[in-house]
C-alpha cells in the first residue's frame, strides 16, 4: 500500500481524540473518510498534513516511514491538504496566492503578465475557469476562494491530495467541475482522501468509505454495497428517523420587508417579505449575490439604494450593532473568520454577541454559556474552557448559533448554517431552527445545499446574477425546478 497508518493516537490534554487509527490506501483511489463532528477526522487530517504531531503510532508512504513535524515535511513528501477553513492570503490576488514563492521574475521585478497567464492556465487545468486571476481573494465569494485553494494545492502535483469538505460551498457547474477533477486525479494515479458530509457524493465518488466515530475506526465499506441510511446509522451510533421537520401551516405578520435593495456589482432591485414564524430560504449559484445581500440587510455592507423595514418601521442600518438593536442576528458563512475568536474559550465566544454580557459577573456569563452548551449538546462536555479552534466544525457551528441566540433575536439570518456539519448534527440544527420558527422567530436561510434549501423552507427565493428571479412555495417545487431558475434554464 502507498499510504499506511498504524495505531495513530492523539490527545489534547486529558481528552483523547484518536484511539489507535489504522488505515491503508493506494494510489489511484478515492478513499472517503466520514464521521460525525468530533469523530477525529480533522485531527487525522492535520497529522497527515504535518500541522499536528501524533502522540504514537507510525506513518508510512511507499514503504518509507514518515516523520511529519511541520507542514513543509508533508508537502515535501508529496502530500497536499485543502482544509475546510481556507488558508489563503486575503489581501493578495488570486495569481499571487497560486504562485506564492514561485512568482516569475524579469530584470529583478515580478513579471506580472507571465504570472497571470500561468495562474489562468492553472485554474483552467482544474476546471475553475470562472475565477478571475486578477481579483483579490477578499473580494471573492467563499465558493470561489474554495476553488483557488484547491487549485493552489495542485500546483505541486501531489501524490496524495487531502480534501476536507471541498464541496461545502459549491453548487451547480462548479460542483460538477470538482467531481470531474477528483475523478481525473484518481485516473492519473493520485490518492485522494476525501472528507465530506454530503453522503450522496461520497457514494458517487469514492472507491472505499472509512467511517470513524469518537476517534475510533468503525467500518470500511464498499460504496456499491451500502446506503446513505446505513452510513448515517454507523456514524451516529443510532438510527436517525427524522432529518427534516414538518413544515408550518400558518405564519404571523411581515417582520422584515426589503424593497429595491441594490449594491452595484453584487445585487440589484431585490424585494421580498419575511413573516413571523417562517423559514425563507435563499438559493443561488456562486456569484448570485446571496451572502452579499444578507450582509447588507444586517448592516455589514452599505446599501446604495432600496429600503429595509422591520415590523413596518423603516430602518437604516449603517452597522451590525444597529441591526442587533432592532432584533436581527446573522450567523455568517465563514465561522472561523467572522463567527468565532478562535483563541478564546467557548464560554467567552458564547457571550461575545451580547455586549451587555461584559457587564455581567463571571459567574453569570458562565451560567449563560453553560445553558447553551447543554441546550445544543456542544461536545466535549468540558468544552467551556477549551479554545474554539480545538472544537470540531459542527461544535464550532453550535457555538456560533448559541452566541446569536443569546441576543434573543426576532429575525435570525443563517448563511450556510450546516456547512461542514455531519448529518446527525444537521438534524439537531434543523430541529433547533424548527423550534425557533415555531416560537415566532423569522428565519432567513442561505444554503448551497438544494435539498436543505427546499426541505427546511416554507418558501424559496432563487437568485441569479444578483437578481431575485423567482419565489417558490417549497412544498410545491423540487430540486430540478429550483436549479433551473438558478442557472437561467427557465425565464
Amino acid at each position: 500500500m502507498s499510504l499506511v497508518l498504524r495505531d495513530i493516537r492523539k490527545s489534547y490534554g486529558f481528552a483523547q481524540v484518536l484511539h489507535g487509527i489504522n488505515l491503508s490506501a493506494d494510489y489511484g483511489q478515492v478513499v472517503a473518510i466520514v464521521g460525525a463532528n468530533g469523530a477525529g477526522k480533522s485531527t487525522l487530517i492535520k497529522i497527515l498534513a504535518g500541522a499536528v504531531t501524533k502522540d504514537s503510532g507510525t506513518l508510512e508512504m511507499d514503504g518509507t516511514p514518515l516523520n511529519l513535524k511541520e507542514p513543509r515535511d508533508s508537502i515535501n513528501s508529496g502530500i497536499c491538504t485543502v482544509y475546510q477553513e481556507l488558508s489563503l492570503v486575503p489581501e493578495l490576488s488570486v495569481t499571487e496566492n497560486l504562485l506564492l514563492g514561485v512568482l516569475p521574475m524579469r530584470g529583478g521585478f515580478i513579471d506580472w503578465k507571465t504570472a497571470r497567464v500561468r495562474a489562468k492556465k492553472i485554474l483552467a487545468s482544474v476546471g475553475f475557469n470562472s475565477v478571475d486571476e486578477t481579483s483579490k481573494i477578499l473580494d471573492l465569494p467563499i465558493a470561489k476562494q474554495q476553488m483557488v485553494e484547491i487549485a493552489k494545492a495542485l500546483v505541486s502535483n501531489p501524490k496524495i491530495l487531502i480534501l476536507d469538505e471541498p464541496s461545502a460551498v459549491l453548487s451547480g457547474s462548479d460542483l460538477d467541475s470538482l467531481y470531474s477533477l477528483v475523478r481525473r486525479l484518481r485516473d492519473q494515479g493520485t490518492l485522494v482522501l476525501y472528507v465530506s458530509h454530503r453522503l450522496q457524493e461520497v457514494l458517487d465518488l469514492a472507491d472505499r468509505i472509512v467511517i470513524l466515530k469518537d476517534g475510533s475506526f468503525v467500518a470500511e465499506l464498499d460504496p456499491k454495497e451500502v446506503t446513505e441510511d446505513e452510513i448515517i446509522t454507523l456514524m451516529a451510533g443510532r438510527k436517525i428517523d427524522v432529518i427534516y421537520p414538518k413544515r408550518r401551516e400558518s405564519f404571523g405578520r411581515i417582520t422584515l420587508a426589503a424593497e429595491g435593495l441594490t449594491r452595484v456589482g453584487e445585487f440589484k432591485d431585490v424585494s421580498f417579505g419575511l413573516r413571523a414564524g417562517e423559514v425563507l430560504s435563499l438559493f443561488g449559484l456562486v456569484g448570485a449575490g446571496r451572502s452579499e445581500l444578507v450582509e447588507a440587510i444586517f448592516g455589514a455592507r452599505r446599501l446604495q439604494s432600496g429600503s429595509v423595514s422591520i415590523g413596518g418601521e423603516a430602518k437604516s442600518f449603517n452597522s451590525p450593532a444597529k441591526a442587533i438593536e432592532s432584533g436581527l442576528a446573522l450567523v455568517t458563512e465563514n465561522r472561523q473568520r467572522t463567527g468565532l475568536v478562535l483563541m478564546h474559550n467557548v464560554n467567552e465566544n458564547v457571550n461575545l454577541a451580547t455586549m451587555r454580557g461584559f457587564f455581567l459577573s463571571l459567574s453569570e456569563r458562565r451560567n449563560k454559556s453553560e445553558a447553551m452548551i447543554n441546550e445544543f449538546s456542544i461536545q466535549p462536555s468540558h468544552c467551556r474552557v477549551m479554545e474554539a479552534w480545538q472544537l470540531s466544525g459542527g461544535n464550532q457551528q453550535k457555538v456560533v448559533i448559541s452566541k446569536w441566540l443569546l441576543t434573543n433575536p426576532s429575525i435570525l439570518i443563517l448563511d450556510e448554517p450546516t456547512r461542514g456539519v455531519d448529518m446527525a448534527t444537521r438534524a439537531e440544527i434543523y430541529q433547533k431552527i424548527d423550534e425557533l420558527a415555531s416560537s415566532g422567530i423569522s428565519i432567513l436561510m442561505v444554503s448551497s445545499d438544494l435539498t436543505e434549501a427546499i426541505s427546511m423552507a416554507d418558501r424559496v427565493l432563487v437568485m441569479r446574477e444578483g437578481c431575485l428571479v423567482k419565489e417558490l412555495n417549497a412544498a410545491d417545487t423540487d430540486e430540478e425546478e429550483v436549479l433551473a431558475y438558478a442557472i437561467g434554464g427557465i425565464k
